[in-house]
């Protein structure tokens, strides 16, 4: 047999394998999209049922500190007191470290105990949570390599987000870039894509319709709008590092002046009700969607960016569960809106960009960050969202909401870094 015929057979095998590979992960990235799409449509459900009834009786909230004990209880019969959120999924793929299931049963009653009694926290966290847990979990019944579980992992974090959210493709390329920033993990590619459109068309059947918002007013893109844009895209990146700051530290000084953790859940359980009477508005209760709505026709409280991270960071620092990214499009989105406002330039296009510009310094997911306002906003002020995606990016610098994510690539020059770890993460740059 000639060198010819032999490259022939070599390439027919190797094609073989490139095909089995695919259908095995057609295969997994199914079961995973269809166990996450219920999954997500249960909490989801599960979410809306509490919040009504919240909304229904104002006076549940003052329960908000015994809901924090039984949380506590909870993580703690469980033995997942060390629990460290979303910074667990994502050292789950990078590492070697291990996902419990146990994990999504915990995060979904836990989250939903604390939006039950007005808790300030989002879902979208703690999907990513619950998705990555059971993606691994589907990866063991498998028996998958080491390797392989990294992407079981990454598509359920990818299934869970596109159910709850409806937006497939930011949720596909969130999972792949959040991990290590500068690097896309491709591989997961097929996986993800496959996961996430079969979860948000469960979670239509399901009656479960994805987000999205109008924006009001979105002016010509002229020098001056877009010079106004890019104000606003720099005080949104110095946002994005506040709000990391708030949120890391809010953990680290709860912990160290009350360090029994069902004292320190109950005390500032007791704080977060007495701030929520006092504003004399359910504004800041749950996630706030309807508050990000209203920013889209130029409508915000001037309190809301503070009162909102303030009672965000508490609520999620000292224990309670739920998820960090809508409140970082609720900050966003009332801080964009002010400043256009204040600057003369459309406020719902100001707050669409700054509900972009703070998600994209908080996560440092450039990519995720423009797919994210297509798919929100459509191509509605697209040119204005990827200023904002770039400038916070940039300026946001090495901040990130996840101790967990580093960063490969510096921000400044084109180069590598791989020993660069977020400032969170106590680690060296």
């Amino acid at each position: 047999m000639d060198n010819k015929s032999v490259g022939f057979y070599e390439e027919i095998e190797k094609q073989s394998k490139r095909l089995m590979s695919f259908l095995k992960w057609v295969l997994i990235a199914g079961i995973i999209g269809m166990a996450l799409g219920l999954v997500g449509t249960a909490f989801y459900y599960g979410l809306l049922f509490v919040t009504d009834f919240r909304n229904a009786n104002p006076l549940v909230i003052l329960g908000l500190p015994i809901g924090g004990l039984a949380i506590v209880f909870l993580y703690h019969v469980s033995k997942r007191e060390d629990d460290q959120g979303t910074n667990s999924v994502i050292a789950a793929v990078r590492s070697e470290e291990k996902l419990r299931f146990r994990t999504a049963p915990l995060i979904f009653v836990g989250s939903i105990i604390t939006h039950l009694f007005g808790g300030s926290a989002g879902r979208e966290g703690a999907a990513l949570q619950m998705g990555g847990s059971i993606g691994n979990g589907i990866g063991k019944l498998f028996k998958l390599n080491e390797k392989d579980m990294h992407v079981a992992v990454m598509c359920g974090m990818s299934a869970c987000f596109a159910a709850l959210f409806g937006t497939p493709i930011a949720a596909t390329f969130f999972a792949m870039e959040v991990v290590s920033v500068g690097i896309m993990y491709y591989s997961a590619l097929v996986p993800c894509v496959f996961s996430s459109l079969i979860a948000i068309e469960i979670a239509k059947l399901c009656g479960i319709r994805g987000e999205s918002f109008t924006i009001a007013a979105v002016p010509e893109f002229t020098a001056v709008s877009a010079g106004k844009i890019v104000l606003v895209s720099i005080l949104c990146a110095a946002l994005s590092i506040i709000f990391c700051i708030a949120m890391h530290n809010a953990s680290k000084y709860t912990k160290k002046w009350i360090p029994n953790a069902y004292l320190r859940i109950f005390v500032f359980g007791i704080i977060i009700v007495v701030i929520q009477l006092l504003t004399r508005t359910t504004d800041y209760m749950g996630a706030g969607m309807d508050v990000i709505e209203r920013t889209m026709h130029g409508e915000v409280n001037g309190e809301a960016v503070l009162l909102k991270l303030v009672l965000t960071a508490i609520t999620l620092g000292v224990g309670f569960k739920g998820g960090e990214i809508v409140p970082s499009f609720f900050v966003g989105a009332t801080f964009g809106c002010l400043l256009g406002q204040i600057l003369g330039v459309s406020p719902s296009m100001c707050a669409a960009v700054g509900m972009i510009a703070v998600f994209c310094g908080v996560t440092n997911s450039p990519v995720t960050s423009v797919l994210l306002g297509f798919e929100l906003f459509g191509m509605a002020g697209i040119n204005f969202i990827l200023i904002g995606v770039a400038v916070s990016y940039m300026l946001s610098g090495y901040y990130s909401l996840y101790n967990s994510q580093k960063i490969m690539y510096s921000k400044f020059d084109a180069e590598y870094r791989g020993n660069v770890w977020n400032y969170n993460s106590g680690e060296g740059h």
